[in-house]
């Protein structure tokens, strides 16, 4: 008799298994379309029965070392509190400690982890072109009147795409796993039947064929690799986006469904090309019956949608994690769903994220050249996650250096190997992800850079509180209003700038003063009863230290009425927000003149602190000032 607990626990299971199909697997699931063909550089003349089965043995195998045995075997263990990704695995490795076992972060794994994250916005722009681009593409032999129509409605599907975020992906959700399954079920039989018609293809089972061909071809076969890298492309999403649905869905839904639909699918592209070496012009096409290449256009096109909202979705998660680590300005984030947090929509990252994969698209002009483009940033990013990972092994997992070089020694390998095959491509496209990383690296660290300088020279105007305490009781007397002063503070040792400036020129002082500071954590989420923090400092004036993860959305209001958890009760009505407003004049003292600028001018387009930290703006007075940088 089956236990009604364990029943509704497998249920459970099943549901996020479906769920993690569409929001995880997208990416890697939509590679059949275009991988086997770069792999052959869609050239017939290179297609032989050996080319074949050791090409197909270098895709079985690194699908297995690089999926199966790095990202579900090991990296996937690297997580904080549930969440994933290269910012998180920088925290699982060089964890946040009091005290005297305080680790600093290195700043050259600090600079790796950064570069790492900046790539995934080249990796978000390319997928969604190269995935889209690459789908319609079927529609040359599915329907070769049509053919001339391929980058026009690419781009109208893109554009569709971007437009369609702002609603959230709540209603739509739903939906996205049933397609995805519907997807790798297609791929499984296309690939059986013709692994049928030709069983031979199950020798490329034997490794030994991959490596005999990398011998015998010497650099051509490297070349050859960054096709096969493809085909795990995407697999860096298992991590980034295990948040959503945790470890176990994620590794079986890997196990059961996707890695054999895609073995399966693998093999039978293998097995046409041993048929008829012309197939290579497009392989899941031409491998489908006539009758099933239009619903196949179709049923691809859905699945590359979902793909692109997948990593549209992670850059939009990432974007939020880089503003609460203070990576990046303050950007306006809209929270799309009332039930799951982690929907959220940044209009200006959507805008540009649009506008870069039109101008791929319209520049590159099919899926082969845009190949070339695609491969460079996701072995970098899985080079940086592999060294990262040896770090959170020996740090957090107490794992003696040896032992923890020798699990990721393989994977170091092939992610050198494939970092170099990828390189040879730079020329050809492969600058475009890294310039992109590489842009988005400089603004990070220019942002984090000016504003440890910026609280310095704050720091240096402020006043100590015990100074400014002090002043209060050897003084005369300072007229007090009624209600609730809150000021934001930087730093709790200092006084706020806007207090001594609303004192400087008002000459009193509220009722109820109150000094907050937001903090925000290394880890992704910080339990509520460790929210806020309240200290008295004297006389109806209160420190509040707010404590929140990077990824979650501080929210001001809500935390004071949380006070009345401490027998401090605010009303609204009666709370007045001083907030210090900075303008930047840039300078060539502390920062070279264009970083200046660049700080200056991102400044200029944050966010206001109004808006980001949801303060009431009819309750909200603001001091100027002016600082040379």
């Amino acid at each position: 008799m089956n236990h009604p607990a364990a029943g509704s626990g497998r249920y459970r299971l099943g549901l996020l298994c479906l769920t993690a199909l569409g929001i995880v697997f997208g990416d890697i699931g939509t590679s059949p379309l275009y991988a086997l063909r770069e792999c052959f550089e869609g050239d017939a003349a290179r297609v032989n029965r050996e080319s074949v089965l050791g090409v197909m043995s270098l895709i079985v195998w690194t699908i297995s070392l690089m999926i199966s045995v790095q990202y579900v075997g090991l990296v996937m263990r690297a997580d904080q509190q549930g969440e994933g990704g290269i910012l998180s695995l920088l925290g699982v490795a060089f964890p946040e400690r009091p005290g005297r076992d305080a680790q600093r972060l290195p700043k050259v794994m600090l600079g790796l982890g950064v570069f790492g994250a900046a790539l995934l916005y080249g990796d978000g722009i390319i997928t969604p072109a190269i995935s889209v681009i690459s789908a319609v593409e079927g529609v040359g032999v599915a329907a070769p009147a049509l053919a001339g129509y391929v980058i026009p409605v690419t781009c109208a599907i893109l554009i569709g795409l971007f437009c369609l975020q702002r609603l959230g992906t709540g209603k739509v959700g739903a939906a996205f796993g049933p397609v995805t399954l519907v997807w790798f079920g297609v791929l499984a039989l296309l690939g059986l039947r013709w692994m049928v018609a030709a069983p031979e293809i199950l020798l490329a089972l034997n490794p030994w064929l991959g490596l005999r061909f990398l011998v015998e071809h010497g650099h051509e076969a490297i070349a050859v690799l960054s096709g096969v890298f493809l085909t795990v492309t995407g697999g860096e999403a298992l991590y980034a986006d295990m948040g959503h649905v945790g470890r176990r869905p994620i590794a079986v839904s890997w196990y059961v469904l996707v890695k054999p639909a895609l073995i399966l699918n693998y093999l039978g592209q293998g097995a046409l090309l041993l048929h008829d070496p012309q197939g290579i012009e497009n392989p899941l096409q031409l491998m489908t019956p006539v009758w099933g290449r239009i619903p196949l256009l179709i049923l691809a096109t859905a699945a590359t949608v979902i793909a692109s909202q997948a990593l549209i979705s992670g850059v939009f998660s990432l974007t939020m994690q880089a503003v609460q680590l203070g990576y990046l300005p303050r950007l306006r984030v809209s929270h799309t769903s009332s039930k799951e947090r982690g929907q959220i929509y940044v209009s200006a990252v959507n805008w540009l994220m649009m506008a870069g994969c039109l101008a791929l698209v319209l520049t590159f002009q099919s899926s082969q050249r845009l190949a070339a483009a695609y491969g460079i940033a996701v072995s970098v990013t899985m080079f940086i996650t592999t060294l990262l990972l040896f770090f959170a092994a020996t740090r957090a997992w107490d794992w003696s250096a040896g032992k923890a070089l020798a699990a990721i020694a393989v994977q170091l390998v092939l992610n050198v190997v494939f970092l170099y095959a990828n390189a040879l491509k730079f020329l050809h496209g492969g600058f475009v992800p890294i310039g992109i990383a590489l842009g988005l690296f400089v603004v990070m660290v220019t942002w984090r850079r000016g504003r440890r300088i910026l609280g310095e020279k704050l720091a240096g105007q402020a006043l100590p509180l015990a100074t400014f305490f002090e002043s209060l009781r050897r003084g005369k007397s300072i007229p007090r209003v009624g209600g609730t002063a809150v000021f934001l503070a930087g730093s709790s040792g200092l006084t706020p700038v806007a207090l001594l400036h609303n004192l400087k020129h008002n000459k009193v002082l509220h009722e109820r003063i109150l000094f907050l500071t937001m903090v925000t954590e290394r880890t992704p989420y910080v339990p509520p009863q460790d929210r806020i923090r309240v200290e008295r400092l004297g006389e109806h004036i209160w420190r509040l230290t707010g404590h929140y993860g990077f990824m979650e959305q501080p929210e001001v209001p809500s935390l004071l009425r949380a006070c009345s958890d401490y027998d401090l009760h605010l009303d609204p009505m009666q709370t007045s927000y001083f907030l210090g407003r900075e303008t930047i004049i840039p300078t060539n003292r502390q920062l070279p003149w264009w970083r200046s600028w660049l700080f200056a001018l991102l400044s200029r387009n944050a966010q206001s602190a109004v808006a980001y930290y949801r303060i009431p703006p009819s309750r909200v007075v603001e001091f100027g000032i002016q600082i040379e940088l």
